[in-house]
């Protein structure tokens, strides 16, 4: 395939999505909910929409193609995973819309009497949570393009960057869940299509079988990855869902409680059903070529070499709107986190709903150059994906689960369930023969953050503030951001 068609086609793709973007967000009152919300108004199918685009990512295209590519059905863990943890949240989390919350640190904070420590502690960790999900997905995206434009890695990147930023800082969320719905239908599409042709290329499921490493086409490749490391990856992949803070904003954000469970179900059962094609491919891409040079190119390879061109630019540019559907989810939820926590972290106070549509550009422009500049240090998606998602979101998750079901958690055991996962992650990593015993660090990081929370929580007071006090003192001071500006005063922003 001609690099300058695929390069014209997947701009002409870019300015679609971003005049689209600009058309759908072009009636907002320009208040901070609609920016970073929607107006926290966003239906049942727009849910379902940009939820399906933002689980089918770079980890579930370029990432877990890869695996699959080298583990067979190994490469369905990471959906099995992800739709674990969508359908956990839909049971257990979807009930705090009703709270209003804007920011997974406001969240986290409440279940601990709103203390600040914890919020602001959470909020830094959220934030790096974000650039690190972004950074993974400029990764995944940049490698696409490195391979179809036959440029360097580090051109590529700064360009799928460029691609889904602009139509982020020129629409807010709307733009993004509008787009995210658009490319969703794309994603899907292509990739079981890709997955029907790849077999049919490959002589069949029999002839993918003999080609394939015997212990790479037992049940879901356990019998060469290894037990406890198969666990691993669903595990720090449904970990990663329960606690990435873009998951949370699309609770926030649905238009109702009901809205957000039934959309969460949908999703981790499409989900689940499209847990096996990454495999599929990846297994149909080895039959095809054993000898890529790296498995990351399985993808790109089958799109590019073997399927017809038609085809093959359609699957070459859903493979980039899944990069670009959930970069851009993760650039609009860390955003929400710095202007809401970090900016009142550093200024003292909220800031003004006038003010908050332009901090919010002007700090995507930023959060988005300092994912990519993390993103130029690494070329292994699963590895940045698994290691940033222990060591950071961990601790996070544990909080999210003991503050929703215990009352007794307090701040102390919320702080010492964030260290301990965080030091936990990193020993293992540390460790060459622990990391090859798990996988990845997200079994015993969870396990050991959550008895440390426990433990200190026995140990230490419980918190002063109820509830319902700790939900008031935290609406009373986002109210700020939540104002009508002054063109518009008197009109009730939505529930």
């Amino acid at each position: 395939m001609s690099s300058h068609l695929f390069l014209a086609t997947f701009f002409v793709y870019v300015i679609g999505m971003i005049v689209f973007g600009w058309w759908i967000s072009r009636n907002d009152r320009g208040t901070g909910d609609d920016f970073l919300l929607g107006g926290r108004s966003v239906p049942l199918f727009l849910t379902i929409g940009t939820t399906v685009a933002t689980m089918v990512g770079t980890g579930s295209s370029m990432g877990a193609v890869g695996f699959g590519y080298v583990n067979g059905w190994g490469g369905a863990l990471y959906g099995i995973g992800g739709a674990i943890g969508v359908l956990l949240l839909a049971i257990c989390f979807s009930g705090i819309r009703k709270m209003r919350f804007m920011t997974m640190s406001e969240e986290l904070s409440y279940y601990v009497g709103a203390n600040r420590l914890v919020r602001n502690v959470v909020a830094l960790l959220i934030y790096i949570a974000c650039i690190g999900w972004l950074g993974a997905h400029i990764l995944g995206g940049g490698l696409y393009l490195a391979w179809m434009a036959d440029i360097p890695s580090w051109q590529a990147k700064i360009i799928v960057a460029l691609g889904f930023g602009v139509y982020c800082v020129v629409g807010g969320y709307m733009a993004v869940v509008w787009t995210d719905t658009v490319q969703a239908i794309v994603l899907f599409v292509g990739f079981f299509l890709m997955a029907a042709v790849a077999v049919v290329d490959a002589g069949g499921f029999e002839a993918i079988k003999a080609a394939a490493d015997p212990s790479a086409i037992s049940f879901l490749g356990i019998e060469k990855i290894g037990l406890i490391p198969a666990i691993s990856l669903s595990t720090v992949i449904a970990v990663g869902v329960l606690a990435t803070p873009s998951f949370r904003q699309r609770i926030y954000s649905g238009s109702s409680v009901g809205s957000v469970r039934r959309s969460f179900l949908v999703t981790g059962l499409l989900y689940m059903a499209f847990s096996v094609v990454p495999a599929i491919i990846g297994m149909a891409t080895y039959a095809l070529n054993p000898n890529l040079e790296t498995s990351n190119f399985a993808f790109p390879y089958l799109a590019t070499e073997v399927l017809p061109l038609w085809l093959g630019l359609l699957l070459l540019v859903a493979g980039l709107s899944a990069t670009m559907s959930s970069a851009s989810s993760d650039a609009i939820a860390g955003v929400a986190t710095l202007i809401r926590d970090i900016y009142v972290l550093v200024k003292g106070r909220a800031p003004s709903a006038q003010n908050v549509v332009r901090f919010s550009r002007i700090a995507l422009v930023g959060t988005i150059g300092l994912a990519l500049a993390f993103a130029l240090s690494s070329d292994d998606v699963i590895s940045y994906i698994t290691r940033m998602v222990s060591t950071v979101l961990a601790g996070m998750f544990v909080c999210g689960v003991l503050g929703r079901f215990w009352p007794r958690y307090n701040w102390q055991g919320a702080i010492a369930s964030l260290i301990v996962a965080s030091v936990t992650s990193l020993a293992v990593i540390a460790n060459a023969d622990w990391s090859a015993f798990w996988g990845n660090p997200s079994i015993p990081a969870v396990t050991l953050s959550a008895l440390a929370g426990i433990i200190v929580t026995l140990l230490t007071p419980a918190s002063r503030l109820s509830e319902e006090e700790a939900l008031e003192l935290i609406s009373e001071e986002r109210k700020r951001m939540e104002a009508v500006p002054e063109v518009t005063v008197g009109k009730a922003s939505p529930v």
